[in-house]
C-alpha cells in the first residue's frame, strides 16, 4: 500500500469513527431506531445503484435500432446522446459508426481497423486530419463488400486514424451516396 492509499484509508477511518460516535451518542437508548434507519438508507442506496446499473445495461434497448423501411430506405433513431449511429457490415464484420455529416471522410478507429484485418502499425500515414483534439495522422485504406441492410457497395474509401478515437466516424464519402432527411428524432437515408 502506497502513502496516498494509506492516507485515504486513515481519513476514511477517522471519518467513520466520527460519524459512528455521533450516531451512538444521538441514538443512545434507541438502538432499534438507529438500526432501522441504517437498514433503510442501506436499502435505498442499494436500490439506486441497482437502478443505475440496469439503466446502463438496458439503455440501448430504449433508443431503438436502425431499420430498413422500403428496401432502399434506412431509418436511424436519434440516440439519447443526441447523435445518430449506424452499423455497417464490412466484409462480414459489423462496425458501428457515429454518423457525422460534418466529416468529409469515413474514419476508422485503430480498434475497428484491426477488427477489419488492417494492421495500424504497418499502414502508411501520409494524410492529416484536423480534429477537436488537434491534428492527427491518417492512412488511406479501401473497405470491401460494404452492406447497409440490402444496400451493397463493392468498395468504400476510408482513413485509419492514428490518434485516439472512441469509435469510427461515417462521413460524407459514404453519406453523400444517399439522400438524407432528418425529421423529428429520425434520420432517413434513401438511395
Amino acid at each position: 500500500m502506497d502513502g496516498d492509499s494509506f492516507a485515504r484509508l486513515t481519513y476514511l477511518g477517522i471519518l467513520g469513527v466520527a460519524v459512528g460516535s455521533y450516531l451512538l451518542v444521538e441514538f443512545r437508548g434507541r438502538m432499534g431506531q438507529l438500526a432501522r434507519g441504517v437498514i433503510s438508507w442501506g436499502l435505498i442506496f442499494v436500490g439506486v445503484m441497482a437502478g443505475y446499473g440496469l439503466w446502463h445495461d438496458m439503455g440501448s434497448s430504449f433508443t431503438g435500432q436502425q431499420e430498413v423501411i422500403n428496401g432502399q430506405e434506412i431509418s436511424l433513431p436519434r440516440n439519447r446522446d443526441g447523435h445518430y449511429y449506424l452499423t455497417l457490415e464490412i466484409d462480414e464484420t459489423e462496425v458501428k459508426f457515429l454518423v457525422d455529416t460534418g466529416a468529409s471522410n469515413v474514419v476508422l478507429s485503430r480498434e475497428d481497423a484491426v477488427r477489419l484485418g488492417f494492421d495500424p502499425d504497418k499502414l502508411v500515414y501520409l494524410g492529416t486530419a484536423q480534429t477537436a483534439n488537434g491534428s492527427v495522422r491518417t492512412a488511406r485504406v479501401t473497405l470491401k463488400n460494404v452492406d447497409l441492410g440490402p444496400i451493397h457497395d463493392d468498395t468504400l474509401a476510408a482513413a485509419v486514424n492514428d490518434g485516439e478515437m472512441d469509435g469510427s466516424l461515417l462521413g460524407m464519402d459514404y453519406l453523400g451516396r444517399f439522400h438524407i432527411e432528418i425529421s423529428g428524432d429520425q434520420m432517413i437515408l434513401r438511395r
